[in-house]
């Protein structure tokens, strides 16, 4: 008998549209199985809520990858590549969609960071940043749309909405 507690979620170059050998992230499938295993003592809840968004994907039947967005930048008159993550690549048959789990957005600043990844994706498949809380759902000037935790939650059709 076999049983998955933790599952690996695999790093997907979006642009070269390839898996990459960097480290993979991993997901419990029983949070609370992690926080008992690690006797409550680590509770970030960054980490619960991407954690959660990642078990729920896997529940609606999709296929999940960490996605990996490679850039360039100036950096002291020199070119230099940088990678940013996209924390979900989702799929399931012809659809995909690009996620970003943020826990708040109370800055412009943080607003950028969380997008970052996604406006540099070239396609137009659906790209999405899941805050905590019960925010309404919203579409900002970069065509990203933006909605609470609950929402995606309660709403299994969610994703098209």
């Amino acid at each position: 008998m076999e049983s998955f507690v933790i599952q690996k979620g695999e790093r997907y170059d979006i642009k070269g549209r390839k898996y990459i050998g960097t480290p993979s992230k991993y997901y419990y499938t029983d949070l609370g199985l992690r926080n008992a295993l690690l006797n409550f003592r680590q509770f970030e809840e960054t980490h619960l809520m991407e954690n959660a968004i990642y078990n729920e994907l896997i529940y609606r039947g999709y296929n999940i990858d960490v996605g990996v967005v490679e850039i360039r930048v100036d950096e002291d008159g020199k070119k230099v590549r940088k990678q940013l993550e996209v924390d979900f690549v989702v799929n399931q048959g012809s659809k995909r969609y690009y996620i970003q789990s943020a826990y708040a957005l109370p800055s412009q600043e943080k607003i950028d960071q969380e997008q970052a990844s996604l406006i540099k994706i070239p396609d137009s498949f659906k790209k999405i940043i899941i805050t905590s809380g019960n925010s309404p759902v919203w579409r900002n000037e970069q065509g990203i749309t933006v909605m609470g935790l609950f929402d995606f939650l309660l709403n299994e059709n969610s994703l098209d909405s």
